[in-house]
């Protein structure tokens, strides 16, 4: 195995390890840049000039721009003459990958920095890697060796090796080749048994390398050596949850469960409890997890939006409203964030004009467009079909997408009113003002299967296979109508099958499958991967099919009771009262 896939360019994680300090890498959510808490000091002390180009960069930075951000504020750093600003380009640049950028910026904060280190150990990488191209063995072996004496280092001074081995997979993130990115870290955390942050470093490696039985194993045995190392470490019982659930979700609640026990400060952990709490749809429990640390930190604003969220999940809308306008009043999150709960609110509670009213208040960024296209939404709801559809074509749409999303809520609205002819007919134009858009072919297969034109819906989604050869839910769509509408099961599972290697967790590809092995009399199979799906998404459709299932087995009692449980929660779902009818009227 060779890492020449794992590393493009190599030049970017050389000089990212060519500093020991690993923190320094931009963060995934960028804070604002130094230069604007502590503006410069000088002839030129943000000037209009320097002024603009800072907020250029902080708004490129903010976008997820990194070249655009560097070159901002490498312009920035050689107009105000400041080293803080040199690095802050230098550390942008390391980001974008791009060499030049690195190498002026870089070099511009030496000239004004003179006893600054960092700089010239990204000089000294760069000039290292010089211009090979490609990277070849002989350069894999080079970057470990790098990354062992950055370990070496880091173990006589400096951050120490903890530090440097948490950094390694968020460094390697990025890179297709997880198994490449697994062998590495295996490699430089060997000489490392007794350090808990080395085994967490190659668990999650193995973790993201894939779930066969191999890499699985791996994952667990090393995260569990990192806690027996460091018993009490939050984020390492945070992952072994989550390797858990792959497995069972019901394992990994256990688990945390445990955890949290002992740890009750433990806050990441009691919030991924929380969350598969609120996946099971056991609201009553997750909204007391959370509660409790807010009881802890009245103060946190983070706290009590979680649990206004799931009281809006539990229903409780009154309470959620009473939280939700507490957070607007404080002005908490991005512009329009607490308002389209609000609005959402209104909307369950069928109060249609209060709902439109709020979405209507909703005038920055994305969330104001897709406020304008839930409004079409409530004048639908109010029985105002032609309104709706005025409103639709009366919103100024600019982008591609845009038109297009204004189509699917026009076809969605006539869906939800029962005219699937109608639906088709403006998703089939917009198709032809828009040919080959992936949505739209899905959206129109899905219309033409509902109208039984079977043969054109598989034609449709094998267009959008076509276009998307690895895209799970395209391959799954396919197979599950060749499965569920017509005899060539066969064919349609081994479409699932690789959807399912593509997306192992989810858990409508999990019912896919489930759904193909009942057709083909494969009950056993059928049930355990039908409870699988269910264990990840208690949804109403996938108890339709596993009641199904055992239904056949003889089992009715089980199926009854599982249909029952639905249907109190789920009265209107026309799979699970259609299967209902047909089986246990």
């Amino acid at each position: 195995m060779t890492f020449r896939t794992l590393l493009h360019p190599l030049f970017a994680v050389l000089c990212a390890f060519a500093a020991v300090d690993l923190r320094a890498q931009v963060p995934d959510q960028p804070s604002k840049p130094d230069a604007l808490q502590t503006p410069p000091t000088g002839p030129s002390a943000l000037s209009a000039d320097l002024f603009y180009r800072l907020l250029l960069g902080d708004v490129a930075l903010q976008r997820g721009d990194v070249t655009l951000a560097a070159r901002a504020y490498l312009d920035a750093a050689r107009n105000a003459s400041d080293a803080r600003l040199a690095r802050r380009a230098t550390e942008i640049a390391i980001a974008s990958r791009q060499r030049i950028l690195v190498q002026e910026a870089a070099k511009l904060w030496s000239q004004l920095d003179p006893s600054a280190e960092r700089p010239k150990r990204v000089l000294a990488a760069l000039a290292a890697d010089g211009d090979k191209g490609m990277p070849n063995t002989a350069e894999d072996d080079e970057l470990r060796s790098r990354i062992e004496r950055v370990l070496a280092d880091a173990a006589l001074s400096g951050p120490g090796v903890g530090e440097v081995f948490m950094q390694l997979n968020r460094l390697f993130s990025q890179q297709s080749n997880k198994r490449g990115v697994l062998l590495l870290v295996r490699d430089v955390a060997r000489p490392y048994p007794k350090t808990p942050e080395a085994h967490y470093a190659v668990a999650l490696a193995a973790f993201a390398a894939g779930d066969d039985l191999a890499t699985a194993s791996e994952a667990s045995d090393e995260i569990d050596r990192a806690l027996e190392l460091r018993p009490d470490w939050e984020r390492a019982a945070v992952l072994k949850a989550e390797i858990l659930a792959r497995k069972s979700s019901a394992s990994s609640v256990q688990f945390l469960e445990g955890f949290v026990a002992a740890h009750p400060e433990a806050k990441s952990a009691t919030g991924a409890l929380a969350q598969q709490y609120v996946d099971q749809k056991r609201f009553n429990e997750a909204r007391a997890l959370m509660q409790k640390l807010w009881d802890r930190e009245p103060g946190a604003r983070d706290l009590e939006f979680a649990v206004a969220a799931i009281a809006l999940q539990m229903k409780d809308y009154a309470g959620a409203e009473r939280l939700f306008l507490d957070l607007k009043s404080a002005n908490y999150g991005e512009p329009g964030a607490i308002d389209l709960y609000l609005a959402q609110i209104a909307e369950d509670t069928k109060q249609y004009a209060k709902a439109i009213e709020r979405y209507q208040a909703i005038t920055d960024g994305e969330r104001a467009w897709l406020a304008k296209l839930r409004i079409a939404s409530m004048y639908a709801k109010q029985g105002r079909l032609a309104d709706a559809q005025r409103w639709l074509a009366g919103l100024d749409a600019v982008t591609k997408e845009q038109k297009v999303q204004i189509r699917q809520a026009e076809a969605q609205l006539l869906r939800e009113t029962g005219d699937d002819a109608a639906a088709y007919r403006v998703l089939a134009q917009s198709l032809d003002e828009h040919p080959d858009t992936p949505d739209l072919i899905y959206d129109l297969a899905m219309v033409a299967e509902k109208l039984d034109k079977i043969d054109e819906a598989e034609t449709r989604l094998k267009r959008l296979v076509e276009l998307k050869p690895d895209d799970a839910q395209a391959l799954n769509a396919l197979g599950y109508t060749l499965v569920d509408r017509t005899q060539r099961t066969d064919e349609g599972l081994a479409l699932i099958e690789r959807a399912h290697k593509l997306s192992p967790q989810d858990p409508f590809i999990l019912d896919s499958l489930g759904w193909a092995f009942y057709r083909m009399g494969r009950l056993d199979e059928a049930e355990r991967y039908l409870r699988q799906a269910l264990d990840g998404r208690p949804d109403a459709e996938i108890a339709a099919h596993l009641g199904e299932v055992l239904w056949r087995k003889g089992e009715r009692d089980q199926a009854r009771a599982l249909w029952k449980a639905q249907l109190d929660t789920h009265p209107d779902n026309a799979v699970l009262k259609e299967t209902v009818r047909r089986l246990a009227p």
